[in-house]
């Protein structure tokens, strides 16, 4: 049976809240396996075979605990902060294409609508430290907002050289154009393009709040951040949006850079591609969270203003000057 479009995009937006759902469950179990081989111990064991049962348990414990609302918080910002991280997550993959038919709504903006709605997530971060009263809280959000002002910066200056290189702000037109084998991934379509995802995942890293990035979230200093005063779900609902949020930055590279769904070898495209290459870079982004100590805030700052910035600027001057002068090595027309 053909679902009309409204059921077809309800059934896809159940689907991704179940998906989100499940990898939140599942990829703070792998963390903290990853986390445990890196530091030559074994992670969580006892739930379940190989502890694949403890994400049951953890959620189990967070939806049987009070919600509280501390003394003096601000209740609607309070309430509706956690939101703010989770719903523009659910709302960017309605336009992630997983494969050429497996996309909830196929949209001729979708980057620029996947950025838009990453522009809520801080907002999300700035009320809940805000609303909650805590001068941990807001020091932690005002450290959240510098640091996704300066890294959206240098990340978008590399979308806009994607977009140069590609002509579309389609997702699945930018996949479509890097079929037929590893060469023909934009990571390769010039010898700018490896520094620029190595800038783009910088930046990802970085916009999700990750380790050496998590200045926002620093234990050592500010307690637990943002979400310090948040207890059961309503501090469930935030590791939900980081993670999603890391897997939709994740997503991004891959579309972008290495041929989303698209296989290696030219053949049998599909989204199993797609997610093998997804979850790639999000053991990457945690083997990165415990193999490098956390920066300071001025470095933090100085990387993307003193180095990312110019270095995503030069790269966009360049890729423009061979787009113009050398259309044959860009692949461009």
């Amino acid at each position: 049976m053909i679902l009309s479009e409204p059921w077809r995009l309800l059934v896809f937006v159940a689907g991704i809240i179940a998906f989100i759902a499940l990898n939140a469950a599942y990829l703070v179990w792998l963390e903290r396996k990853v986390a445990g081989h890196i530091q030559r111990r074994i992670g969580p064991k006892e739930v379940g075979p190989f502890g694949l049962l403890q994400p049951l348990a953890d959620g189990i414990k967070l939806m049987s605990k009070q919600l509280l609302v501390p003394k003096g918080v601000d209740p609607l910002l309070f309430k509706v902060a956690p939101l703010l991280v989770l719903v523009p997550a659910v709302m960017s993959f309605v336009t992630i294409p997983f494969s050429e038919k497996l996309v909830a709504r196929n949209i001729d903006i979708g980057l620029l609508m996947i950025f838009a709605f990453a522009s809520v997530n801080v907002m999300g971060l700035l009320l809940g430290g805000w609303g909650s009263n805590n001068k941990y809280a807001v020091i932690s959000a005002a450290r959240a907002v510098s640091q996704n002002v300066a890294y959206e910066i240098p990340m978008l200056i590399t979308v806009v050289t994607m977009i140069m290189l590609t002509h579309t702000m389609n997702l699945n037109e930018i996949v479509i154009q890097q079929a037929g084998g590893v060469w023909n991934w934009h990571i390769f379509a010039n010898p700018l393009m490896p520094i620029a995802f190595l800038i783009f995942f910088i930046c990802s890293l970085a916009e999700t709040n990750r380790a050496p990035f998590d200045l926002g979230e620093a234990e050592s200093e500010l307690i637990a951040g943002f979400h310090t005063e948040y207890s059961g779900m309503g501090f469930g609902v935030f590791f939900m949006g980081e993670y999603a949020n890391i897997i939709i930055g994740c997503g991004l590279a891959t579309i972008l850079f290495l041929g989303g769904w698209q296989c290696p070898f030219g053949i049998l495209p599909g989204w199993w591609w797609f997610l093998a290459k997804v979850y790639f870079l999000i053991f990457c982004v945690m083997w990165i969270r415990w193999t490098y100590p956390r920066t300071t805030l001025w470095g933090l700052l100085n990387l993307s203003w003193k180095i990312l910035i110019p270095f995503s600027l030069l790269i966009l001057l360049l890729t423009g000057a061979m787009i113009k002068v050398w259309p044959l090595i860009t692949g461009a027309s």
